[in-house]
């Protein structure tokens, strides 16, 4: 018994030499050192020895394991020594190379546009409100003098929702455009009024100037004595503020429903400079000759304020609408040909912005 304790000590610290890692060393300690290894085997059956060799051999067979376990620690450290040894080489860092920045994501050009338009009113003192995507159309058509047979309130222009339709308020629609929130606005009672909105909108087109989805910018002024004055105003200085000094506008006569007198805000085309020609000598596919159609403003129609409850021969107001998207296609420098590119979702387009 006591020379299988030697040889069973001297093959244990023998292999311990052998183990270079962490992870073997730990599986060598639950293989021998563990409750069924060889050693604790040898020590369970000192109890079935005779009398006079029992105390001996235990003793023996205790100063083996001390030995073994002294053995094992002092070969952790050896092996932890010589892992800390080779960092110099596995962790070397020059600290006198520039850094690695981390990969961050940047906002959407939609999303930057809707911020800096928010941001150019909001230091006039418009406030920006919201309202359902979602609503009856009366909202969008009647209330802004637009009768029941109008173009705009046809299914190949309009999306409208599978629903019950209200005896009062009609077809449950997808908003067709901002201009649906100026009556909600008014109903309010609040006055003056100076909102802006920007918000979701759905229209069946799809082309190189429409989407589908797009978001519009609209803004409702509401006050005493307001005069298409205030109105020029006010789109000088966002046209201004947005696409900078070097940028033009047109002011054209037009007819919308629900405003009286109504104009359309036309700026110069950022792609082709307002020359309505490309450097490489072909027409400008974007503008055709030279200015973008922005969007549209008049004074508030009579009719308008009175279905949101305002009597027109004590308030006037006027408003204003254009595209989001189009409105960033318009920025200088920008250079996108087709807006549809914006929804993509290609990685190496939105990258650039």
């Amino acid at each position: 018994m006591r020379q299988e304790l030697q040889n069973l000590r001297d093959s244990l610290i023998q292999s311990l030499q052998t183990i270079t890692n962490a992870d073997a060393l730990e599986l060598f300690v639950v293989e021998n050192l563990g409750r069924k290894s060889a050693l604790s085997n040898a020590m369970k059956s000192v109890g079935s020895l005779p009398e006079q060799d029992r105390k001996e051999i235990g003793q023996l067979a205790n100063t083996i394991k001390k030995e073994i376990d002294l053995a094992v620690q002092y070969r952790r450290l050896e092996i932890e020594r010589a892992s800390v040894g080779d960092l110099k080489d596995k962790e070397w860092l020059d600290t006198s190379l520039p850094g690695t920045n981390p990969l961050t994501g940047h906002l959407h050009l939609t999303s930057q546009a809707i911020r800096k338009i928010a941001g150019i009113f909001e230091r006039i003192g418009f406030r920006r409100v919201e309202y359902p995507e979602v609503k009856w159309d009366w909202y969008a058509f009647e209330s802004l003098n637009m009768p029941k047979d109008h173009p705009a309130r046809d299914e190949w222009e309009t999306f409208f929702i599978d629903a019950p339709v209200n005896n009062k308020w009609g077809k449950m629609i997808l908003t067709p455009h901002t201009s649906s929130g100026q009556v909600r606005e008014m109903q309010k009672g609040e006055f003056p009024i100076r909102m802006i909105n920007i918000a979701k909108c759905y229209r069946r087109q799809s082309d190189i100037t429409h989407v589908p989805m797009f978001y519009q910018c609209e803004g409702l002024v509401v006050d005493r004595k307001v005069s298409v004055t205030h109105l020029k105003g006010t789109i000088e200085y966002f046209i201004k503020s947005f696409f900078g000094p070097d940028r033009t506008i047109r002011l054209r006569p037009y007819h919308f429903q629900f405003t009286e007198p109504s104009f359309e805000i036309d700026v110069s085309c950022g792609i082709c400079s307002g020359k309505g020609v490309q450097e490489n000598g072909l027409r400008c596919r974007v503008c055709k000759e030279g200015w973008l159609e922005l969007g549209g403003a008049g004074m508030v129609h009579p009719n308008v304020l009175k279905a949101g409850g305002i009597d027109p021969e004590e308030w006037s107001g006027f408003a204003f609408g254009w595209g989001v998207e189009r409105t960033m296609l318009m920025k200088s420098g920008l250079k996108i040909p087709d807006i549809r590119d914006m929804y993509r979702n290609d990685l190496r387009f939105l990258n650039q912005f």
